[in-house]
């Protein structure tokens, strides 16, 4: 992988990791398109510790909260059915599905199921799924009134996205709809929610290329770097517009792109001008 090739893929890693369309998704085809052929999970996983840190600096407040709230509660300085404290909790349960599928199928993550005939499925299959979630959700539910099943619930929602095409916060926000929480609690939710996974799959990636381990085409360290560093940057911007965003409007817009990029991605497949 060339220098430029990184960059461009880091610049598609920071603007759709966020946003309920797949970024796996889009770096994978992104890499067939450049003649990388896939990526690899690897490349993804670390990737993603870039736009990660945006989440980290965006809800930083939040976070700080979460967690020294979290602490005092245990410390009984705080009462145990503190918002924050349980928040902390939810998160910590919500990660169980996603760490625990994740390592059960870890093999079969990082090869069959990057197929794009899967991925082209899932981006048509969940644009529909999300736009039920939309249309049925009674959206009225704020963060402060989760509930340790809601938040599982949610666990199992974001452990679907270990699927290629599905997203990750496409799938929880989904869930997040179908439960009655509003876009933004269940958007906020699912941005919280996936900094323990991201973290530990980033982290896991790295031991494995630092052992010569991983899975997929071999990445040197200093396009790594720079994706990593460029889907950083554009992801901070892009979660700042997206939190906007659905304050005032639906995911329609995505999910009809999700569709054309499906039918367009089957085209390809079936004509042979891309290789599954």
């Amino acid at each position: 992988m060339d220098l430029l090739t990184a960059i461009v893929l880091g610049l598609v890693q920071g603007l759709t990791e966020f946003l309920p369309i797949s970024s796996s998704a889009h770096v994978s085809i992104a890499g067939r398109f450049l003649g990388v052929d896939d990526p690899g999970a690897a490349f993804t996983a670390i990737s993603q510790l870039g736009t990660e840190a945006a989440v980290l600096i965006y809800f930083r407040r939040d976070i700080v909260r979460i967690v020294q709230r979290w602490t005092a509660s245990l410390l009984g300085r705080v009462p145990r059915n503190d918002p924050d404290a349980l928040l902390g909790w939810w998160v910590i349960l919500g990660t169980v599905p996603i760490s625990v599928l994740g390592l059960a199928f870890q093999d079969r993550i990082e090869t069959g199921l990057r197929s794009l005939w899967i991925t082209a499925t899932m981006l048509l299959v969940f644009a529909l799924v999300i736009l039920a979630a939309e249309r049925v959700g009674r959206q009225r539910r704020e963060l402060h009134e989760l509930t340790w099943r809601h938040g599982l619930a949610f666990g199992l929602w974001q452990a679907l996205a270990l699927v290629p095409g599905v997203s990750r916060s496409g799938g929880t926000i989904a869930g997040g709809l179908f439960m009655g929480y509003t876009r933004e609690a269940a958007a906020r939710y699912s941005f919280l929610l996936a900094i323990p996974a991201v973290l530990a799959s980033g982290g896991l990636q790295l031991v494995k290329v630092l052992t010569g381990d991983a899975v997929g085409s071999g990445t040197a360290w200093g396009p790594i770097v720079v994706a990593t560093l460029i889907a950083f940057g554009v992801g901070y911007a892009v979660i700042a517009w997206f939190m906007r965003y659905i304050t005032t409007h639906t995911f329609t817009p995505f999910m009809v792109y999700r569709i054309v990029l499906a039918l367009v991605l089957f085209a390809l497949l079936g004509t042979g001008v891309l290789q599954p």
